[in-house]
């Protein structure tokens, strides 16, 4: 790169870095409110509101995948964030459960232009040769993100009450909203002119690649969002930790997720002859024996329970963000990056959608062991699925 381009490059890294960590502020402060909202306006306030989010936001991806492709990233992240700050802002006008559920519904569309519009610009602006290791310290956005986005959330609502933490977030999202429309601009690896997006895109959407990740992606997300929402709620009902300290020892699956972003993503430009996926599948099987030994030792210390958990989210955030990331980059190519990405995510969301019905019924059922023994086997099911993709050449559809 000439020092222009580099700079260039580097302000885009940065810009979308920050846009994606500032959507999680539209996300985060409907689970830090949830409860005032139950005392203020009634437990059946947000009956459906998280499913209807999650539902939109599934549905969101295939449409924002297609626009990103078409409309360009600096376009779809930028009016996407406009329109999820005017979410934010009007959840917080609202006291009836159908204007929630409706705003929560616009809410998921809108979030939903995050992933493949960021990636989307991410790709024009990296090359295959250093896309793993670029792409594995940008994707520590998501979870910088959460963590930055609880704390502002809890900050409001503690100060200035419930409404203030959805008014809050809808001013910082909508700035960087347009930050995003004046910084991000397409980079020297988008479609070129007189370049056939649409034949392209078609090639992407039959390819059996793309539902093979798509497919193991259900299972990643299942168990990501199956301990992200569910961890603490473990730690403090099933293994005695206080309110406090179930919050904190909770972090360690995202701090651990920190570390194998970028450690997974390194090694993924490093091993140049293995495709992507079979990186992804190694640390798969890898957090599948985590999971079995996090049954039989997260019980016996703090200690253990800390260091255990930190290997699960590294073992899993880590391919998490490549699939999604890079080799999802990787497929789609100059023209179909974002449909590429979308597709995969949208099918993972689906996992995300499913799991409080998978973990809460097989808690009532079986124990917690047996949640954990379901999220061990989903971890060997996404392995699994991979294998058929063990071939896919990295940045074939960029040569």
């Amino acid at each position: 790169m000439t020092e222009p381009t580099a700079r260039r490059a580097w302000t885009v890294w940065t810009v979308t870095w920050l846009s994606y960590a500032t959507y999680y502020f539209g996300r985060k402060n409907l689970s830090v409110t949830k409860a005032a909202i139950g005392r203020a306006l009634g437990t059946r306030a947000l009956y459906g509101v998280e499913t209807a989010y999650l539902a939109a936001y599934a549905a969101g991806q295939y449409v924002s995948g297609s626009l990103g492709d078409r409309a360009g990233a600096r376009k779809l992240v930028g009016f996407g964030m406009l329109a999820a700050a005017g979410a934010s802002f009007a959840f917080g006008l609202w006291s009836t459960g159908a204007l929630f559920l409706a705003t929560a519904a616009f809410n998921g569309l809108a979030q939903s232009t995050g992933w493949p519009g960021n990636v989307k610009a991410m790709q024009e602006w990296t090359t295959p040769e250093r896309r793993g290791r670029v792409m594995g310290v940008w994707a520590t956005c998501y979870q910088v993100g959460g963590i930055a986005a609880t704390a502002f959330a809890a900050w409001l609502l503690a100060h200035f009450g419930w409404r203030a933490a959805y008014f809050g977030p809808a001013f910082v999202i909508a700035a960087m909203g347009v930050a995003v429309l004046v910084f991000v601009r397409a980079g020297p690896n988008a479609a070129r002119p007189g370049e056939s997006v649409d034949a392209e895109r078609r090639a992407v959407a039959l390819s059996a690649t793309v539902w093979w990740y798509g497919g193991s992606y259900f299972f990643i997300k299942l168990i990501r969002y199956s301990l992200l929402f569910w961890l603490p709620y473990y730690l403090e009902t099933v293994l005695r930790y206080g309110s406090g300290e179930a919050g904190y020892f909770s972090t360690s699956f995202e701090i651990g997720g920190v570390c194998g972003t970028m450690a997974l993503g390194a090694l993924s430009d490093r091993l140049r002859g293995v495709a992507r996926s079979v990186v992804c599948a190694g640390s798969l099987v890898g957090l599948a024996a985590a999971l079995f030994a996090y049954t039989k030792v997260g019980g016996s210390s703090h200690m253990a329970n800390f260091a255990v958990m930190a290997l699960v989210g590294a073992l899993l955030y880590g391919p998490d963000a490549l699939l999604s990331g890079a080799a999802a980059q990787d497929l789609g190519g100059r023209q179909a990056a974002a449909l590429a990405i979308g597709m995969i995510n949208g099918l993972g969301s689906i996992g995300a959608v499913s799991q409080e019905f998978i973990t809460r019924g097989v808690s009532h059922a079986f124990g917690w062991n047996g949640v954990f023994y379901v999220l061990l086997a989903s971890a060997l099911a996404a392995a699994l699925l991979l294998v058929p993709t063990f071939r896919t050449v990295a940045g074939s559809a960029e040569s």
